[in-house]
């Protein structure tokens, strides 16, 4: 029942050592010199440059940045028009490179579409036979390097395709399929996810993705030979006041459908469980990951900046008594007992490098066995509310009854 990502307790070593990334040399000449590094406006003139075929979708003052060149990302967003703060994370060394490293392209970006399983004997990461280490590991073009094509574009949204196929490690291929459609919320749209009323006093910023996979073969996709899941990974910037908050659904053994040891065990001055509520210290400054089993799980995750008064909320699909994937990376005895909702926290390295710093907020749909020509769509929303810390903090206690007062102490 727990969904494990090795390739980050290896990969960030592999890469930081050989690429010896410092997020703080970029070029002056790559940007527009007349917005701040972490503003939006920074970060759009950065991508236009080094992202290639870049599409903005705006209304009024909230804008978000896509790239059809990168599997339809959100690079990031803003709520606060091109000055305002820049909410997903860049790495801009590895853009600005213009390189193409071989297992896996770390570009950054506040939502990525990947898909699952990582490990296991259904991993699309390990070619049959190959040793679960990270050496054999390979992040599958189709949702790292190939570009997608943009089928259809207005002023707030884009859809994007791909066709492509894949070999998992028990020797099942899948033709699929990708279509994958952001959309750009109005106020409205926002409140009627959240279901409270919005202060007019607060800055917005939201859009959903509709993500589908298809099966475009010939043969149905089974259970026993390996199914797929949809996976979306968002990556933000964190401050030494971010704190990731999330509500689940009280019942006696609730602490074991929660994994808190990926990278060893995380300890108690980083995450707190309490009152049917997680929260995890996101600072940037310590590595650890969690992830929650949909036995528990609701759709709702948050994370508050307290230094930047910003609240952000991921709202994806959770369905109890479906099949996730384990990303574990060994043949698996519950190869169906995967996490639905994780979320990591960098850090330094033993050696004391680092790629980010940055942290994440993931889900993935469950799995299902799909006819040919049959769909499987994955719906997720992302909010970003900035504000003055009262007015943020009635919103909080609105959404999950919790007190920001009290996690602040915390």
């Amino acid at each position: 029942m727990r969904q494990s990502t090795f390739v980050y307790s290896f990969l960030l070593f592999t890469l930081i050592a050989c690429n010896n990334i410092n997020q703080n040399k970029v070029q002056t000449n790559d940007t527009d010199s007349s917005f701040a590094k972490g503003s939006y406006g920074y970060d759009a003139a950065f991508l236009k440059l080094h992202a290639g075929n870049i599409i903005e979708l705006k209304n009024d003052n909230a804008k978000i940045l896509l790239s059809a060149d990168y599997q339809g990302r959100v690079f990031t967003s803003t709520a606060a028009g091109d000055s305002g703060k820049s909410f997903g994370w860049i790495n801009y060394n590895l853009l600005s490179s213009n390189q193409k490293k071989k297992q896996f392209n770390p570009v950054g970006g506040e939502e990525r579409f990947w898909i699952g399983p990582e490990g296991g004997q259904y991993s699309i990461y390990f070619k049959k036979n190959d040793s679960f280490n990270i050496n054999h590991w390979q992040v599958p073009a189709l949702i790292d390097t190939d570009k997608y094509k943009v089928v259809e574009q207005t002023k707030t949204s884009a859809t994007f395709d791909f066709s492509s196929s894949v070999t998992n490690y028990s020797g099942t291929a899948f033709h699929l399929d990708i279509t994958r459609k952001i959309s750009l919320l109005d106020k409205n749209n926002i409140e009627q996810k959240l279901n409270i009323m919005l202060p007019t006093a607060i800055h917005a910023v939201a859009y959903e993705t509709i993500n589908q996979i298809k099966n475009a073969g010939s043969n149905t996709w089974k259970k026993d030979s390996g199914l797929l899941s949809i996976w979306l990974l968002g990556m933000f910037t964190p401050t030494l006041e971010t704190k990731v908050i999330i509500p689940f659904h009280p019942q006696k053994d609730a602490r074991s459908f929660i994994t808190d040891d990926y990278f060893g065990k995380i300890d108690s001055t980083r995450l707190k469980v309490k009152d049917s509520v997680l929260y995890f210290r996101c600072d940037g400054k310590s590595r650890g990951k969690l992830g929650i089993s949909s036995a528990i799980a609701k759709p709702f995750v948050c994370s508050y900046d307290f230094k930047d008064n910003v609240l952000t909320i991921l709202i994806p699909e959770v369905h109890k008594n479906d099949l996730y994937v384990n990303g574990k990376w060994e043949l698996q005895k519950q190869p169906y007992k995967g996490d639905v909702i994780n979320s990591y926290n960098d850090g330094p390295l033993q050696d004391g490098t680092q790629m980010g710093p940055f942290y994440e907020v993931e889900s993935s749909s469950a799995a299902q066995e799909l006819k040919a020509g049959a769909i499987q769509e994955y719906h997720q929303t992302t909010i970003h509310l900035q504000g003055d810390y009262t007015t943020l903090k009635n919103v909080v206690q609105q959404l999950i009854h919790v007190d920001l007062d009290d996690v602040k102490k915390w």
